[in-house]
């Protein structure tokens, strides 16, 4: 039986390294510290929402249609994707959220931790 790879560790919530890979076939083990590709590394909630993305072929409104979500809110997954994989950096990029009901929004999606939102909820009510 196969289980989805853990990404945080359950003790200490660290980010998890793959250090054995088997062939099914042979059963050839090869130990070591693997890096995962930007996507291995993404939560199911967040590769659940790239494959409606490239399905939509990355047109937001028919994303925006298929998940029943705001326009604000496919940028704002889309945008936490990125930075999750370290393709964008959080200042410069256009993905700050700026409404508060997007940011409570994402947070309760999971696309934002508890600190991110209240950091972008902060810096909202600073403006």
């Amino acid at each position: 039986m196969s289980y989805p790879m853990p990404h945080q560790c359950p003790a200490c919530q660290h980010a998890m390294v793959v250090t054995e890979l088997t062939c099914p076939e042979c059963s050839t083990k090869v130990s070591g510290q693997f890096v995962a590709s930007g996507l291995q590394q993404l939560q199911a909630r967040q590769l659940q929402f790239v494959e409606v993305f490239l399905r939509c072929r990355g047109n937001i409104r028919e994303v925006e249609k298929e998940l029943g979500i705001s326009y604000p809110t496919v940028r704002a997954r889309l945008n936490q994707v990125l930075r999750d994989m370290g393709l964008s950096d959080e200042e410069g990029s256009d993905v700050e959220t700026t409404e508060p009901m997007e940011i409570l929004t994402s947070l309760e999606a999971g696309q934002l931790t508890v600190e991110e939102a209240l950091h972008r909820l902060r810096k909202e009510n600073e403006r």
